[in-house]
């Protein structure tokens, strides 16, 4: 028991204590005492082992005004709820025919395509077709529903910042009056914003995120090469950021989108920073090192990597690797808490002390 500077005997100490926690009061020197609460821990999941699941999800139930969505979460083993504490990933399937019903919500979402054509997402009345290796987004409080014209199962990867949202206790939820929300155009957005650099003259973007909803794999892909061609870092090789075209900043206020290609026989060196990211593996293998511990990665499978944690990416292989992640970089930076540090020993390297089995 911590002694009040040897005034009081043991028995009074305890009344002491006592007498705080009947008043709702906690001494703050007793921190170490409470319960630490979960903690995000690095993890991957295996898309052998999930794309089996997500497909046979299908014939377990069917999205509608009760079900809404048909998920399976990236579920952090560290925490009770959210694939790191600020971000939730999950992989949502829509078979042929299906529609998910219109709604709206305070969390931010994004949406990256895995498999399948032939379906869409309409946010806001603008309809945008899915194809695999495409980003588009549901900003907070927009209309959004998805719905299958094609003859084939669609999976994609959805990222939310409800975990963010949940603790400050601003989540709201409204569902549109209808399945589908009225349709005003196609593609309008991508029209419009997705040449970056140009964006219609009369327009004044005011809004909280990208004005553009859809950005497409092609794009992405031919700039991640000419990107290659030019420059690259050392902790992430060739890593570009989806951008609002309207302001050059991230996507959303809360969540940036980054697309980065690891060059055959490349070992990047390590970092860490006070950001987390979900990352998936649209394209290649390899394997990433986190606090020392090694994880091997193929095409399709899944990585968080938690806030403050040293890891670096390898590509071992003859073919480039392409990571697609989620990330909470802007609520970091916007609160001036962002900080980061290379790691200084083994030029750059972590020695690996084990491997996930996982």
């Amino acid at each position: 028991m911590t002694q009040l500077l040897g005034r009081v005997s043991p028995e009074e100490e305890e009344q002491f204590y006592a007498g705080t926690e009947a008043a709702g009061l906690r001494a703050a020197w007793m921190g170490r005492r409470l319960e630490r609460k979960p903690q995000v821990v690095p993890f991957a999941w295996r898309w052998n082992d999930a794309q089996p699941l997500v497909l046979r999800s299908g014939d377990i139930v069917t999205p509608d005004r009760d079900v809404e969505r048909r998920v399976l979460r990236l579920a952090n083993p560290g925490l009770d709820h959210g694939t790191t504490h600020t971000i939730s990933a999950a992989l949502q399937l829509l078979l042929p025919g299906e529609n998910a019903p219109a709604h709206r919500h305070t969390p931010t979402a994004i949406r990256w395509v895995l498999q399948g054509t032939g379906a869409y997402t309409t946010v806001e009345g603008d309809k945008c077709y899915m194809e695999p290796g495409d980003l588009v987004l549901t900003p907070s409080w927009t209309w959004h529903d998805h719905n299958n014209e094609g003859d084939v199962p669609m999976i994609w990867l959805d990222g939310l910042d409800t975990p963010l949202v949940n603790n400050l206790e601003a989540t709201f939820y409204e569902q549109f009056p209808e399945d589908q929300q009225p349709i005003v155009g196609v593609g309008e957005s991508e029209r419009k914003y997705a040449s970056g650099a140009l964006r219609p003259a009369w327009e004044d973007n005011n809004t909280p995120y990208s004005p553009l909803w859809h950005y497409k794999w092609e794009r992405s892909h031919a700039a991640l090469q000419s990107l290659a061609e030019t420059d690259c870092s050392p902790f992430d090789d060739v890593a570009m950021e989806f951008s609002d075209p309207a302001t050059g900043g991230p996507v959303l206020r809360t969540m940036a989108c980054w697309i980065q290609m690891i060059r055959p026989g490349i070992n990047t060196k390590a970092h860490r920073h006070t950001t987390s990211a979900v990352y998936q593996v649209f394209r290649g293998k390899g394997h990433s090192v986190i606090n020392g511990q090694r994880f091997d990665w193929g095409e399709g499978d899944f990585l968080v990597v938690p806030s403050w944690s040293w890891h670096e990416h390898a590509n071992d292989s003859d073919e480039e690797a392409i990571l697609f992640s989620i990330q909470d970089i802007p609520v970091m930076k916007a609160l001036s808490l962002y900080r980061e540090e290379p790691y200084a020993e083994n030029a750059g390297h972590q020695p690996i002390t084990s491997v996930f089995e996982g």
